[in-house]
């Protein structure tokens, strides 16, 4: 009986041996979910950034349509088809679309570090008129009785609990000051500014 159960190992083996030389029914599975959900990021994306993406036309049409359907079903079926399109790909060109989404993740985290680093400075304004003069060394350009009055106003909205208005004009003004540095970098999106310094 021992024989027969080493027989039944061995054999096993062999056959799990053999299934390595090929990707199991499981790797194939796996391998389609990573294509559908990579499908379904350039979906979630803005259009301009998915229109730059180096890939078949055919698959970016289908992505870019599948955007403008609001049919639950049919853009379920969108969905769908864009995975079968990306399930045609070659692993240079999944590659590619890979890196492309990547590159995206660092942009974002650079852009959303430049918008709290001007939050921050909007913050000092207000708490500390020494920073407007350091403001005003940095750019004399700047209307200084302006500014001055939306800081009153920014500091009376906080206080009074009222809409920022001033507040947001305020972090406008930073944010305008800070595009040419922007504009010097690479491949700036159009059109992808958040709007995440309303304060509220």
């Amino acid at each position: 009986m021992p024989n027969a159960n080493r027989g039944a190992v061995g054999f096993r083996s062999d056959e799990f041996d053999q299934e390595y030389e090929r990707p199991s029914k499981s790797e194939l599975k796996r391998q389609s979910n990573e294509l559908q959900k990579l499908g379904e990021t350039l979906i979630e994306a803005p259009r301009d950034r998915v229109k730059r993406v180096p890939m078949p036309d055919e698959v970016k049409d289908a992505i870019l349509t599948c955007q403008t359907i609001t049919n639950h079903e049919g853009r379920r079926r969108q969905l769908q088809f864009v995975g079968k399109l990306m399930r045609t790909l070659d692993e240079e060109e999944v590659d590619v679309i890979r890196r492309t989404i990547e590159s995206w993740k660092g942009t974002s985290k650079a852009e959303a570090a430049a918008l709290h680093a001007l939050e921050r400075r909007r913050e000092k304004l207000l708490a500390d008129d020494k920073a407007l003069t350091q403001l005003l060394e940095e750019h004399p350009q700047l209307d200084v009785q302006h500014l001055r009055t939306l800081i009153r106003n920014a500091r009376k909205e906080q206080a009074e609990n009222k809409p920022p208005k001033a507040y947001r004009e305020i972090f406008q003004i930073l944010k305008d000051l800070a595009k040419p540095a922007k504009a010097a970098a690479p491949d700036q999106e159009e059109g992808e500014d958040t709007d995440d310094e309303s304060g509220e």
